[in-house]
This record gives structure tokens, C-alpha cells and sequence, in this order.
């Protein structure tokens, strides 16, 4: 299961959902559901996401494996 911290460096940064949807060409409902983990992004998508959050794809994304 892929899970993320995105919120968490967003919310440290204050940018908002929007914000990082706008810089990232997706809908906030988007920002939403990755938050949520209700959603896996694309690598591109994920790599845009570290890049505006200044902060690694490691570092943002964690997979564990399913029990």
C-alpha cells in the first residue's frame, strides 16, 4: 500500500490543496484523494508533487506491503 505525507508538507509550507493543484496541472479533488490515500499518482505526478514541496519522492511517499 502506498501511503504519503503530503498534507503534512504541505500544510508546513502553508500551501493549500489549490495551490499545489494549480502547480501540478490537477484538480484539488485530486490533492484530495492522494492526501486521503485513495489515490496513487503517476510517477510524473508524484515527482511534480517532492519537486513543489521541496522535498524528495522518498521522503513524501511510503509503499508497505499489503498484509
Amino acid at each position: 500500500m502506498l501511503t504519503n505525507k503530503i498534507k503534512e508538507y504541505r500544510e508546513k509550507q502553508n500551501i493549500t490543496q489549490q495551490e499545489i493543484a494549480d502547480l501540478t496541472d490537477v484538480r484539488r479533488e485530486t490533492i484530495s484523494r492522494l492526501e486521503q490515500n485513495k489515490y496513487n499518482p503517476s510517477l510524473e505526478l508524484a515527482m511534480k508533487i517532492a519537486y513543489y514541496l521541496n522535498v524528495s519522492v522518498e521522503e513524501l511517499f511510503n509503499w508497505e506491503k499489503d498484509q
